[in-house]
């Protein structure tokens, strides 16, 4: 695909570039069909993302309806047909403001005056429409070949709620009308999806105004939050970890000592107690630290792996809130293990095996990004060099493929994200892996070794799940609600013909709650074809045992396979094997 650079050259473009290149030039023509439609509007930021593209823009007071987008969508068209070439050109700083602030775009303006101020401004010119863009873009509007426009949202102007709330529209673009098209299959797959529909179905959890951001977890939420804790633990005790519990509300003074009272206090909430400023957790790393500060240590007793599931508190936009996605209260399976330097690489690819299980359980693949130093950090040059290569070693010695995310490590360490990918090919980062040198020198914590003397430990920070609600929700889409047996809320029900088999249903329904089988007795007077397809649709329920005459004089049970559709007699003593089989093996 041939682009054109801001230098006026044009060439191939690199392959990975392709898909980023077509989304920024739709962006520029949208933002054309929007001027032609709306002449007073100003623009604002319009790049590509991961997702697509979009552009934020201030209509006054325009208020913008499904068919405005529609009609927006329209006028793009008429553009990519008119074919117009786009064209770039190069200004002084002080030129290009005159020239934005002539044709009325104060955000552009004001844009100008971020960028460095020896900085010569490239423009890009399509027909009547000029915009402020590094590039590179497609040469003709005509070579924008499949998009759409999504929908639209409020966004402030520089992402501060103190500027103005500009108009965020969004669009997706592809290559090929084909690729367009798969993508909208994906999203309606998606929506189908959608933990927060399925969620409600289910009876999993529910959100109140009265607390945004704060997810209440239902009955059978509960079971299915309380199961992946047992899971969590099993393995935990397994891998010789301690589980310990740490206070939710700690002082501001070992928060300043941590480093997260400079680094992240706004995302914190407070609250004064004796006259003092007390923080709830939004991490739980500094209490575990405490705990291993408690007492002296031993080289001997080392690596010392303390696992906590704590209810953390952060504080997120009211718009960026999305279902278990993104909450302001969560419970994260943390754990710190407290190490000497020699032990990092074993200890590293010890946390590394146990991820890859437990994803493995679920059903995903994953990716590996290894993050380093960002700006805003803690620490000195050698101490971030030996902890950036100490995962770099662990990764290489376990052969695991890696790529780097340079300056996206936490303040105080580098750290390894994995990526996990879902059955739509949708990618979500949840468990990670840091290495941290600071927080044991800023609470000075010690050991003494062999030969008596005191050193520092190593610590690392980890979690599997990441947030436990979060996870819910990516296996709520992943498995569509459709859970494994052993996760499963109910596991089974039990479904009368009629009410005269009550008494052999309630059988049934006891055998199953001896065996310790999550299990529901329906003895509502309706049709067994509604029942089942209430179970089956609504409740997602694994399997349907279906109780009338037959199964009743016979001591035998009919069982309807969620997954299959097919029904299954059997003895009651062989489905509870069975069942109770597939509970144990977590399958």
């Amino acid at each position: 695909m041939k682009v054109i650079y801001n230098n006026g050259t044009v060439a191939e473009c690199a392959q990975e570039e392709e898909q980023h290149i077509i989304r920024h030039t739709a962006a520029h023509i949208m933002a054309q069909a929007i001027k032609r439609l709306y002449p007073e509007a100003k623009f604002a930021y319009g790049p590509a993302t991961d997702k697509g593209f979009y552009y934020d823009v201030d209509l006054g007071e325009v208020k913008l309806t499904d068919q405005d987008l529609q009609n927006i969508e329209a006028e793009m068209k008429k553009i990519v047909k008119e074919n117009i070439p786009i064209k770039p050109s190069i200004l002084p700083r002080e030129e290009a403001v005159k020239f934005m602030s002539e044709r009325g775009e104060t955000y552009k303006v004001e844009h100008i005056g971020d960028l460095d101020p020896d900085a010569q401004i490239s423009f890009y010119t399509q027909g009547d429409y000029v915009d402020m863009c590094v590039g590179p873009h497609l040469c003709y509007t005509k070579a924008l070949k499949a998009f759409k426009i999504m929908g639209q949202s409020g966004a402030y102007w520089k992402n501060d709620k103190d500027n103005t709330m500009l108009t965020r529209i969004n669009g997706i673009a592809f290559a090929t009308q084909k690729e367009l098209d798969d993508y909208l299959v994906l999203l309606e797959e998606a929506e189908k999806r959608d933990h927060r529909r399925i969620g409600k179905e289910m009876g999993l959890f529910m959100m109140s105004e009265e607390a945004p951001g704060f997810p209440f977890f239902l009955p059978k939420g509960t079971v299915l939050k309380n199961t992946l804790i047992e899971y969590w633990r099993e393995l935990h005790t397994r891998e010789n970890y301690v589980e310990i519990a740490t206070p939710m509300i700690m002082s501001r003074h070992l928060w300043e000592t941590s480093g997260h009272w400079d680094h992240y206090k706004d995302n914190m909430y407070s609250t004064t107690i004796d006259e003092d400023i007390y923080c709830v957790k939004p991490m739980n790393c500094p209490g575990g630290v405490m705990v291993y500060a408690s007492k002296p240590h031993s080289y001997r007793e080392l690596p010392l792996r303390m696992g906590e599931l704590g209810l953390v508190h952060r504080h997120e936009l009211k718009g960026a809130l999305h279902g278990l996605f993104r909450v302001r209260c969560f419970t994260q399976d943390d754990a710190h293990i407290f190490m000497r330097r020699e032990q990092i690489t074993d200890e590293i690819i010890g946390v590394v095996h146990l991820i890859n299980e437990v994803y493995t359980k679920f059903g995903f693949k994953y990716s590996v990004e290894l993050s380093t130093r960002p700006q805003d950090s803690m620490g000195s040059d050698e101490d971030w060099e030996a902890a950036t290569n100490g995962l770099k070693n662990a990764l290489e010695k376990l052969g695991l493929p890696y790529t780097i995310n340079e300056g996206d490590g936490a303040f105080y360490g580098p750290k390894i994200d994995f990526h996990l990918e879902d059955t739509l090919g949708r990618t979500w980062q949840c468990g990670t892996i840091q290495l941290d040198f600071q927080m044991p020198l800023n609470f000075e914590l010690e050991y003494t070794d062999e030969n008596g003397e005191k050193q520092r430990p190593i610590m690392i920070h980890r979690v599997c799940f990441g947030s436990i609600e979060r996870f819910i929700g990516i296996i709520t889409e992943h498995f569509a609600g459709k859970f494994p047996v052993w996760l499963a809320p109910t596991q089974a029900k039990v479904l009368l013909v009629s009410e005269k088999y009550a008494d052999y249903g309630e059988k049934v329904y006891q055998a199953l709650r001896d065996a310790k089988v999550r299990c529901e007795l329906d003895t509502r007077n309706e049709k067994i074809g509604y029942m089942i397809r209430e179970a089956q649709v609504v409740g997602r329920v694994p399997y349907m045992v279906i109780v009338g005459q037959q199964e009743a004089e016979s001591g035998t049970v009919s069982v309807r396979n969620r997954d299959t559709a097919q029904t299954e007699t059997m003895s009651l003593e062989e489905f509870v094997t069975k069942i109770t089989g597939e509970i144990k093996d977590r399958v």
